[in-house]
């Protein structure tokens, strides 16, 4: 793998992970569109590193709030325990799911089946008013889980991680700010877990030679990519939504 093919897929990672698309699956079609090899799951999933720090700079705030007692720690609570199907997942299905899930064609498919999803719910989405210093309050316990529960379902190549569990709970009712709100939190955690996991594989098995610095140059260009996206419209999501389903019919 080259600089160049790193830096790109880099980009590519950093600019698609914030929106309501699929990261994993526009790592899997660039290669294939400019006829590189696939990098694998593993080199996929390192990147994340980079989109954990994103998160953890973007939600300081939150973050630390939930450390010094100052947002409930029920909010941290639902967080990981909505994270462990997700993790559970993993582990089980991931060497399945990067045998014979990374094909075009089901990236395709899926990216239109949830773009019609995701714009079902964004239609039907609250608009109801916010109290900005503390809107995770209004995430229960069976919305966070079944938040979580959802989320397992990112692992398929073309599903959006956040788009996925936006649309989910603005399908239990939460409001747009809040569902964005705590689908980002809630991928700190199992984002942090994958990354830091094929991590260790990768130093285990040995990082070829002529990949470390390409792995770490990804790393790096994820986190400048992060920062040249516009903060998310907390409100709508409606316009990237719009054209996933013709997107997926044409790819």
């Amino acid at each position: 793998m080259s600089y160049v093919q790193a830096i790109v897929l880099g980009t590519v990672q950093g600019l698609t992970e914030f929106l309501p698309v699929s990261s994993s699956g526009h790592l899997i079609l660039v290669p294939h569109v400019f006829r590189w090899p696939d990098q694998g799951q593993a080199f996929d999933a390192v990147m994340h590193i980079g989109t954990l720090a994103a998160l953890v700079a973007y939600f300081r705030v939150e973050l630390y709030g939930l450390v010094t007692g100052a947002l409930s720690r029920r909010v941290a609570a639902i967080v990981i325990l909505a994270t462990i199907p997700a993790g559970l997942a993993g582990l089980l299905f991931g060497k399945a799911i990067e045998a014979g899930l990374r094909s075009p064609l089901l990236i395709a498919g899926t990216t239109a089946v949830w773009g019609v999803v995701m714009g079902t719910a964004a239609r039907r989405a609250k608009t109801k008013d916010i109290t900005p210093s503390d809107p995770l309050e209004h995430i229960g316990w069976s919305r966070g889980l079944t938040v979580g529960f959802v989320q397992a379902l990112a692992l398929i190549p073309g599903t959006s991680r956040s788009g996925i569990t936006i649309t989910a709970a603005l399908f239990t009712g939460v409001d747009r700010a809040t569902a964005a709100r705590f689908s980002f939190l809630l991928g700190i955690p199992i984002t942090g877990a994958a990354g830091f996991y094929k991590l260790l594989h990768l130093m285990k098995t040995g990082i070829p030679p002529g990949d470390g610095g390409p792995v770490m140059a990804a790393i790096a260009d994820n986190h400048g990519a992060r920062h040249q996206v516009k903060r998310e419209d907390l409100n709508d999501y409606k316009p990237p939504v719009s054209g996933l389903a013709p997107r997926g019919a044409a790819e």
